[in-house]
């Protein structure tokens, strides 16, 4: 499993106002809605729902939302870039800039675990975070995150 297998160039965007971590959902929902198909109301929905559980929050302005959803086939991911960071109950209290939101199916167990794992090691290089955050095209985002991915993940 690489990140380029979890996630479309269609499903990386940079946001300049997200004022709220619902409003932050929403976005998150409607670009999988355009990226895999997802109902944007039923993701919203489990995001929301996910986030009682505990803050997704992980720290250093990182944040990884997830939920498991009905009707889904593979896990898929949205990654997001906010020009203003957002506070997000995080860990270390820090605002959030940085989300990689990750969608998986309903009765999946390990799969959606290491993808998880897999995100979370990927945005715990400071190298990586820093290009993230030094870059706002798309497309150059995608290639942070997908490119060589298969050497750092061993």
């Amino acid at each position: 499993m690489d990140l380029s297998s979890l996630l479309k160039p269609g499903a990386v965007k940079v946001l300049a106002n997200v004022t709220s971590k619902k409003r932050l959902f929403q976005d998150l929902a409607e670009i999988a809605h355009s990226a895999y198909g997802l109902d944007a109301t039923q993701t919203v929905d489990a995001l929301q729902e996910r986030e009682t559980l505990g803050p997704t929050g992980v720290g250093h302005g990182v944040a990884l939302p997830h939920a498991r959803l009905h009707g889904l086939k593979s896990v898929v991911g949205v990654f997001l870039r906010l020009e203003k960071p957002l506070d997000f109950d995080a860990v270390d209290r820090l605002p959030v800039d940085l989300i990689f939101a990750l969608f998986a199916p309903k009765d999946s167990g390990v799969e959606h675990l290491k993808a998880l794992a897999l995100v979370s090691r990927t945005l715990r290089n400071p190298e990586i975070c820093t290009k993230l955050r030094a870059n706002t095209d798309p497309a150059a985002l995608h290639a942070v995150l997908t490119v060589g991915q298969g050497v750092q993940a061993a």
